[in-house]
C-alpha cells in the first residue's frame, strides 16, 4: 500500500510520546475552520520558508461539512478540544519517527506542527515543518496522515532523502554570506541565518539572506561551505512575470482597460448609513464603493465617530485597504488610512485615488467570503486575522503582488505607458490572495529562477495554477454583473488577446506561451506558462471537454489524444482541489504528485469507486499526466 506520493504505508495505532519539538516561541491562535472552538498550542517561530507555524483543526472539503463529533447540540469547550488536537499532534510526531524509513525523519530532526486537520470522515492530518539540530530545514516539510484512532496511514513529504547535511560546520561567516547574497541580488542584505537546504535532492549547510532593493525583495540561499549561490528567489508573487512584460514591450502593446465613469447610482440604503442598532464607536457601517472595474458596490466600513468613516471592515477581521502614497514600504502600518465623512469611496474613475482602493477592498472581502463560505476558512492563513492591502504602491509600478513580508496585497498604478490603470481587477486580487493561502498550506515553491527573475519548475507552476483556479472561483462567487464570472484570467486588463490566461484551452494564450499538456520539458517552462497543465485538468474535471457556453462565454476544451471527459461540476471539482492542496501537497509537489493528491482527495470525499474519482483520473490523463509516464527521477 502506498501514500499519495507513492511511499509505503505503515499500520496500527501510534502511541503518544513526549513532545520532541523545541519549546521555544510563542502562542499560535487559529480557530478551527469548521467554526468550532479556538485551539492554542505552543509552537516555535519559524519564518525562514515564509511559513507561519500554527495549529488548527479543520473539517473542510465541501461547504457545510461539520466537525466529526457527537451531535449533542452543545458546542464543545476549548478545554475538551485542545487535548484532542494535542493528542493528534503527538501521535503524528511519534508516528513520523516510528516510520522513519517512510517519513525520512532522523536523529537531530524536530518536527513543528503548522496545521492539524480533522476530517468529518475521521482522518487526521498534521502538517509539519522541520528543524535539524535547531536549524530550519528548507524543503523539509511533510504531512503525516492518521486514521480515526490515530493510527499511521501514510506521509506526504517534500524531501525524499534524509535532511542531515554532508558538512556540519560552515566555512563562510555570516557577513561573507550576506555580501555574496547582496552581490547576487543587487541590493541591501539583511542578516544571514544558518539553515539546512534540503532541496534539489541533497542537503547542504547554507545561509539564508533577505536582500532588498527600492522596489524588490529576494531570498538568497548561499552554500555555507563553498559560497555558491544555491537559489535567488523573489519574495513577492508578481501577477505579471518579467517574461510577460518583455513580450508586451516587444509587441508594443498598451493596456488601457475600460473602467467606470463614476455615474453609477449608489447602492440603495448603503450610502453613509450605519449598522442598525449600533450604540457606540467604532462600529460597522454600510458604505458604497464606486470602483474602477466592478461598478458601484456595497462595502462594510468602520464608523469611527459621528459622521466619520474608515475603509476598514470590522465584520471581516478588520480587513483594511490603505494608500501607500507612492512609497515602496512593506510595512502596512506605514500606509495612510483612508477616511472620509460620506462613506462613499471613489468616483469610478482614476481622478479619485480612492476608486482603486474601493476595487481592492471589494476584491479582498469577496475573496475572504469565498473561502469562508466554501471551505469554512477564516482568513487567508485561517487564523481569523485581517487581509490587508495598499494601493498606489511605488512609482510607475505595472504589477500587483502578494507580499509575505507584510502579509498584504500591494497594487501598483501602472507605468503610465504600457499599463495605464491600477491592477485592482477582481480576479487579480483573488489570484494573488490565493498565493497567500498556498503559502499558509503547501507553500509550493519554484525549482529555479533565471537571471531576469522568471521562475521555473512544476511546483511553482502548480502554485500559479491554483491561484488561477481559485481566483476564477472568486468571480463565480461574487456574481458581479460588471465582471462576468468565467474561466478566463485577466480578461479585464485590456489585452489584445482579450485575456491573460484561460483554463479551458491554455495554449490560446500567446503572450506567455501557456501549455495545454504535460511533457518532460514542462520542468523547464516558466511557471505561468506551465500552469496550464493543472488549470486545464481542473477545467476538464469541472466542465468536461469540447464546446460549452457559460454565462455567455464560449469554451472549447481540447484533450490529449482526444480523450472525452464529462465534467462533475465546478463545486465538486473545487472541493477536490482545495482538499488536495491543504492535505496532500507539500512545497515540492509536481504535476504527477498533484494527480495523486487530487485522487486521494476525491477518494476522501466521494469514494474510490465514485464517478468523481474516475473523472479526476481521466482529467489528468487528458492533459498527459498518468501513472505510466511518471518520471523515474524527480527534479
Amino acid at each position: 500500500m502506498t501514500d499519495p506520493q507513492g511511499l509505503p504505508l505503515g499500520a496500527g495505532p501510534a502511541p503518544v510520546a513526549p513532545n520532541r519539538a523545541a519549546s521555544q516561541g510563542g502562542w499560535a491562535d487559529r480557530p478551527p475552520s469548521n467554526g468550532g472552538t479556538l485551539i492554542r498550542l505552543r509552537r516555535p517561530h519559524i519564518r525562514t520558508v515564509a511559513v507561519a507555524v500554527a495549529v488548527t483543526t479543520a473539517a473542510t472539503g465541501l461547504a457545510g461539512t461539520a466537525f466529526a463529533a457527537p451531535s449533542t447540540g452543545v458546542e464543545r469547550s476549548a478545554a475538551s478540544a485542545a487535548p484532542s488536537a494535542t493528542a493528534v499532534v503527538e501521535a503524528a510526531r511519534t508516528a513520523a519517527f516510528a516510520h522513519a524509513s517512510a517519513t525520512g525523519v532522523s536523529q537531530g530532526d524536530d518536527l513543528h506542527a503548522q496545521d492539524v486537520m480533522i476530517d468529518p470522515e475521521g482522518a487526521r492530518h498534521v502538517r509539519f515543518v522541520r528543524t535539524h539540530n535547531d536549524l530550519p530545514v528548507l524543503g523539509g516539510d511533510l504531512v503525516v496522515h492518521l486514521d480515526r484512532r490515530l493510527g499511521y496511514t501514510g506521509v506526504t513529504r517534500a524531501a525524499d532523502h534524509a535532511v542531515k547535511p554532508a558538512a556540519a560546520k560552515a566555512e563562510l561567516t555570516a557577513s561573507q554570506a550576506a555580501a555574496k547574497a547582496a552581490q547576487a541580488a543587487k541590493g541591501d542584505a539583511g542578516g544571514a541565518q544558518l539553515v539546512v537546504d534540503a532541496r534539489d535532492g541533497a542537503s547542504a549547510l547554507a545561509y539564508q539572506v533577505t536582500v532588498t532593493g527600492k522596489d524588490s525583495a529576494r531570498t538568497v540561499v548561499v552554500d555555507a561551505v563553498t559560497g555558491k549561490v544555491r537559489s535567488n528567489t523573489p519574495t513577492r508573487d508578481e501577477f505579471l512575470s518579467p517574461k510577460l512584460l518583455d513580450a508586451l514591450r516587444e509587441r508594443g502593446e498598451t493596456l488601457d482597460p475600460a473602467t467606470g465613469t463614476g455615474s453609477g447610482a449608489a447602492v440603495s440604503g448603503l450610502v453613509g448609513s450605519r449598522g442598525a442598532g449600533a450604540a457606540a464607536y467604532p462600529s460597522a457601517a454600510k458604505g458604497t464603493g464606486k470602483t474602477l472595474f466592478v461598478g458601484t458596490v456595497g462595502l462594510t466600513t468602520t464608523q469611527t465617530s459621528r459622521g466619520h468613516y474608515q475603509l476598514k471592515d470590522p465584520n471581516r477581521y478588520g480587513t483594511e485597504t490603505r494608500d501607500a502614497k507612492g512609497s515602496y514600504t512593506e510595512k502596512f502600518s506605514a500606509g495612510t488610512k483612508l477616511t472620509n465623512t460620506t462613506n462613499v469611496w471613489g468616483n469610478g474613475a482614476t481622478t479619485s485615488r480612492v476608486s482603486a482602493a474601493a476595487d481592492a477592498q471589494y476584491g479582498i472581502t469577496k475573496t475572504l467570503d469565498f473561502y469562508k463560505s466554501t471551505f469554512q476558512r477564516k482568513g487567508i492563513a485561517n487564523n481569523s486575522k485581517p487581509a490587508q492591502a495598499m494601493v498606489h504602491w511605488g512609482k510607475q509600478v505595472a504589477n500587483a503582488f502578494w507580499d509575505p513580508t507584510c502579509n498584504c496585497m500591494l497594487y501598483g498604478d501602472g507605468d503610465g505607458q504600457m499599463f495605464k490603470k491600477p491592477l485592482v481587477v477582481l480576479d487579480v486580487t483573488g489570484h494573488e490572495l490565493t498565493h497567500g493561502v498556498v503559502e499558509a498550506t503547501a507553500n509550493l515553491q519554484p525549482t529555479f529562477v533565471d537571471s531576469d527573475g522568471n521562475q521555473y519548475g512544476e511546483p511553482g507552476s502548480l502554485n500559479e495554477s491554483l491561484a488561477d483556479i481559485f481566483g476564477s472561483n472568486v468571480e463565480f462567487y461574487a456574481k458581479n454583473t460588471k465582471d462576468t464570472p468565467d474561466y478566463l484570467v485577466g480578461e479585464k486588463l485590456g489585452l489584445a488577446q482579450k485575456f491573460l490566461r484561460r483554463l479551458d484551452h491554455p495554449s490560446l494564450d500567446k503572450l506567455e506561451g501557456t501549455i495545454d499538456y504535460w511533457s518532460a520539458d514542462t520542468y523547464y517552462t516558466e511557471v505561468h506558462a506551465g500552469s496550464g497543465v493543472s488549470s486545464h485538468a481542473y477545467y476538464l474535471l469541472a466542465e468536461g471537454s469540447g464546446k460549452k457556453t457559460i454565462n455567455g462565454v464560449n469554451y472549447n476544451s481540447p484533450t490529449y489524444h482526444n480523450i472525452a471527459v464529462k465534467g462533475i461540476g465546478r463545486t465538486k471539482a473545487t472541493a477536490i482541489y482545495y482538499r488536495a492542496l491543504t492535505r496532500y501537497m507539500v512545497s515540492t509537489t509536481d504535476f504527477h504528485q498533484a494527480r495523486t493528491a487530487t485522487l486521494k482527495a476525491a477518494k476522501d470525499l466521494y469514494g474510490a469507486n465514485s464517478t468523481e474519482y474516475k473523472t479526476v483520473d481521466k482529467s489528468w490523463a487528458a492533459v498527459n499526466v498518468t501513472a505510466a509516464n511518471t518520471p523515474s527521477v524527480r527534479h
